[in-house]
């Protein structure tokens, strides 16, 4: 993340994102695939890191092969295979919504998971019991625990949305955008970016 100042002087925190080159791998049609949309490729790979199927697929479309593909729908026919489309695509003040992979912390505690307070007190017979859940169930019935109950797991590494965040500056020259606030997942992930 970053900051920006606005025209009144504000520090306005801002995340860098890279929006393109992304070229239009396939065009979908209701005539061929049954629905309207584009597929679009972002990040270059070499032919040797290319199966044969996606060899085929790239050629068709006149583009190199690519590391990742998305698809977009409501483009109607806007673009055709083989077309770049940029940061340009991008005005300022628009707001978008992220979707990303959010960062992954591994199995953590109800203390960090969930917010819980913990026992609080290290006296009265609490020996290691600061950051446990305390008890989860009832007695003989039903004698198991609940679905759902808020325990320690695996947290993070899940797909987010972050909606309605706006552009705060465009830079085709480089082809970044800075979006106003975070976005989900870590330093160098890729996101998905849709207005």
């Amino acid at each position: 993340m970053t900051s920006v100042f606005s025209a009144d002087g504000k520090n306005i925190p801002c995340t860098v994102v890279e929006a393109g080159p992304c070229v239009v791998a396939q065009v979908k049609t209701i005539a061929t695939d049954g629905y309207e949309a584009i597929q679009l490729g972002f990040q270059e790979k070499t032919a040797k890191h290319t199966n044969k199927a996606e060899q085929g697929h790239f050629e068709k479309a006149g583009v190199a092969p690519q590391r990742h593909l998305v698809e977009f729908k409501g483009f109607g026919d806007e673009f055709k295979a083989g077309d770049v489309i940029t940061s340009e695509l991008f005005q300022e003040n628009d707001f978008v919504d992220v979707m990303g992979t959010s960062k992954g912390k591994g199995f953590q505690g109800v203390v960090k998971r969930h917010g819980f307070a913990g026992v609080g007190e290290a006296t009265h017979g609490q020996e290691d019991r600061q950051r446990h859940p305390g008890s989860l169930g009832a007695s003989s019935w039903p004698s198991r625990v609940f679905k759902g109950m808020r325990m320690g797991g695996h947290m993070g590494d899940e797909r987010v949305t972050v909606q309605n965040l706006q552009i705060i500056k465009v830079i085709p020259e480089h082809n970044l955008i800075l979006i106003k606030g975070s976005v989900p997942g870590a330093k160098g992930s890729i996101v998905i970016i849709e207005k």
